[in-house]
C-alpha cells in the first residue's frame, strides 16, 4: 500500500495509473524472476549434476513459489501472524515468483492489500463516530450538582 498513498480511500490521484503500474511491474519482475532461474538452470545442467538434483531443484521452486503464492494471497485478507511470518521466511524467499504474481493478480482487482486497509480504515472511522457520539455539549459549562 505504500505505493499507493490514500489514493485507494476514493480510487483518485492517479489510483488507477498507479494499480496498471503494479500489476505490470510485478509481471515483469516475475518475467525476470523466470530468466533468472532459467540461467541457474541451465548452469545445472551443464554442470550435468543429474537429474536427480535438476528435478529436486524444480520441485523446489515450484512448491516454494506456490506456498508464497497462498502466503501472499492470504496477505491480502488478514493480518499474517509474525511468529508464522518469521518461520516462512526462508521458504517465502525462494518462492518469491509466487509472490510477485500474487501481487500481479491482486492488482488485477484492486491495490493490493486495498481490502484488508479499507476495512480497518472503516472500524477505525466507526470507533470514532461512537467515541464521539457519548460526548455532547461544553463540559465546561456543565452544572454541577449541589
Amino acid at each position: 500500500m505504500r505505493f499507493f498513498g490514500t489514493t485507494w480511500v476514493d480510487h483518485d490521484g492517479g489510483y488507477a495509473a498507479r494499480r496498471a503500474g503494479v500489476a505490470v511491474g510485478s509481471l515483469l519482475a516475475a518475467a525476470a524472476a523466470c530468466l533468472v532461474l532459467r540461467f541457474a538452470y541451465e548452469g545445472l545442467r551443464i554442470a550435468d549434476s543429474g537429474a536427480f538434483v535438476l528435478f529436486l531443484v524444480i520441485a523446489m521452486f515450484a512448491v516454494c513459489s506456490a506456498l508464497a503464492f497462498r502466503h501472499t494471497w492470504d496477505g491480502f485478507t488478514r493480518r499474517p501472524d509474525p511468529e508464522r511470518q518469521a518461520s516462512l521466511r526462508g521458504l517465502l524467499a525462494i518462492g518469491f515468483i509466487g509472490s510477485l504474481l500474487a501481487y500481479f493478480f491482486r492488482s488485477l482487482t484492486e491495490a493490493p492489500g486495498e481490502g484488508l486497509h479499507r476495512e480497518e480504515y472503516r472500524e477505525a472511522q466507526e470507533r470514532y463516530a461512537r467515541r464521539g457520539a457519548r460526548r455532547s455539549g461544553d463540559p465546561a459549562r456543565k452544572r454541577r450538582r449541589s
